[in-house]
Formats: structure tokens, sequence, C-alpha cells
């Protein structure tokens, strides 16, 4: 075989190997209902100046929904509720910086892995007590806030704690955004979260708020479906083609970089 021809049958060989992205379906103007608790800054929340409901995940749902070609309507409710109401049907996909495991896997389908965050200590502006979860959890007076059933309170309760879920240090809280009030008047002295929310309560305390210690973990997170739930490929296919051309990687940069809390 003459070198030209080598070369041309080497790259076809490429070409056939290579993988391509699954093909992002036409939904047809489906509706499409979401579920989510609007407390996660900067994933969805509710901007202090206008009111409006806005973030990462209201963004990347928005651009998912025109590749799909899907309407999306919005509901809201606490986190408590949202896995086992997602589990039920009552609705298609919730999102609210929701982290894939294999116990919540049970309940529901997880989506492709959109976004990896870092489990943070978060603490009072002035705090000197303490420097890392080892000096925290020495000092028998000192207390975390969670929501149960959150990677913080396993985080908590496990890496920092004795490993009893019903350690008296562990101080239990409807909402993250109520645990991060408790910490600002000093109702606790440690709140566990992602970087990403913990990154945004930080830039919009002036001070008020900080993060000390190394990352204790890793998370990913995902969108949850109803078990079997068809909307599960055409997603992951939506967040792959988001992923293949910079979207994601764009809204990163809105919301975890140029966006300022409260600004």
């Amino acid at each position: 075989m003459n070198p030209a021809a080598s070369l041309a049958a080497a790259a076809l060989a490429v070409l056939i190997a290579a993988p391509t992205l699954a093909e992002v379906p036409d939904l047809g103007g489906r509706e499409v209902t979401v579920v989510t608790e609007n407390a996660y800054p900067p994933l969805q929340f509710v901007d202090p100046a206008s009111g409006d409901v806005i973030g990462w995940e209201y963004d990347a749902m928005a651009e998912i929904a025109k590749r799909l070609n899907i309407a999306v309507v919005y509901e809201n409710t606490s986190w408590d509720a949202m896995i086992p109401a997602v589990s039920e049907g009552q609705y298609d996909i919730g999102m609210t910086g929701i982290t894939i495991r294999e116990d919540r896997m049970e309940k529901v389908d997880f989506s492709d892995p959109y976004l990896r965050s870092e489990m943070m200590m978060l603490v009072r502006g002035d705090e000197d007590r303490f420097a890392d979860h080892t000096e925290f959890a020495a000092d028998d007076d000192l207390l975390i806030g969670a929501q149960p059933g959150t990677t913080p309170f396993y985080v908590g309760i496990y890496d920092i704690l004795d490993g009893d879920e019903q350690n008296p240090r562990m101080k239990l809280f409807e909402t993250f955004g109520a645990a991060i009030q408790a910490l600002r008047v000093g109702d606790i002295d440690l709140a566990l979260s992602d970087s990403t929310a913990a990154n945004g309560y930080v830039a919009a305390s002036d001070g008020g708020l900080k993060i000390i210690g190394q990352p204790l973990g890793t998370e990913d997170f995902g969108f949850i479906f109803p078990k079997g739930s068809e909307l599960v490929e055409p997603i992951n296919a939506a967040i792959a083609e988001m992923k293949e051309d910079g979207t994601l990687d764009a809204l990163n940069k809105k919301w975890f970089l140029d966006y300022k809390m409260g600004g």
C-alpha cells in the first residue's frame, strides 16, 4: 500500500473508533415539571435584589430545554420532600445540587454528572477557635449545622464527629439558609457545604463568613428522575453536548467567577 493510502486508511480507522455524542432528540414541545428548592446559591436561589429565581441550574435547564424542545414548568418544595416526591412521580425532574449517591439511586434515577464540587467548612469571619476539622472535633462545645439526609450531614457525622447520627453536636435545620443564619448569629459554629454554595455565601457576606481548612471530599451533582424515566437519556445527551461545546464551562465562569451575590 502506498503512503497516501496508508494515511487515509489510518485516518478512517481513527474516525470509526472515535466515540460520538449521543444524538440530542427533539421532544416536540413536551411539558416537563422540574422541582427545586431555590436555596442553594449559586445553583438556584432567589435574587435578593429583584426577587427573581436565578442560578446555574436555571440557566442549564433553560439550555437543555432549548436543545430538547421541551417546555419547563417549575415547582418549589423542601429538600426533605424532594427525593420522595420525584420518586413517586409527582415531578419529572428534581434539581437542587443533588449529590449522586448509591443509596439515593435506589429511589430515583440520576442524570450523568453536570458539576463536581468539594465539601467545605463554613464559619463566621472572626472564627479563631479552630482551623480545621480535627481541631473542631476536639472541642465538645462546638456545634455543626446541616439539613438531615444531606451530604453535609453525613460528612459532619462520619468524617468529623463520632459516627453517631444522634450526636447532640449536630443541629438540624429544614433549609441550608436557616443553618447559615444560625451560624451568623452564633447558634452553631460550623456549617458544611459544597464549595459552590459556600463560595456564594462567603461572597455575599461582606466578611461575615469564611471557609477554613482543606476540602473534606468531592461530590458529583446530577438531576434526579422517577425510576425508569424516559427523560434520562435525552437529558444526558444534552449534558454531553453542553460539555463538548463549552456551555457548561461558560456557566461555571458566569456563576462561580463573575457573579457577585448581592451585587
